[in-house]
């Protein structure tokens, strides 16, 4: 399993992304946390910036089309799309994403 991170400008980018995400199956579940502040530096200048956050649940063998799949809907010139291997977890909970985030038949 993998934990994606991804930030998103406001809600209504981060909830369009998330449902394009689970409908294609590239991911099983998408929490949208509103209310992150973000600092960083882009293009020479320190940004701050109001974010909606994206915690994505996926197996290994899709983050690739699910990163490719964030770039084409998200507003961001370079959107963060950070994954991040699940080494143990509840292993019914584990299966469901697995299930979930496979291709269909």
């Amino acid at each position: 399993m993998r934990l994606v991170f991804c930030n998103c400008p406001d809600l209504a980018s981060a909830e369009h992304i998330a449902e394009a995400l689970v409908r294609a199956r590239l991911a099983a579940c998408v929490n949208v946390i509103p209310g992150i502040r973000s600092f960083y530096r882009w293009q020479g200048q320190l940004e701050r910036a109001e974010e909606t956050l994206l915690l994505i649940k996926t197996v290994f063998d899709r983050v690739e089309a699910l990163s490719e799949q964030i770039v084409a809907l998200h507003p961001y010139e370079l959107p963060e799309v950070i994954a991040v291997e699940v080494d143990s977890g509840l292993p019914a909970y584990l299966r469901w994403v697995a299930e979930q985030s496979c291709e269909e038949d």
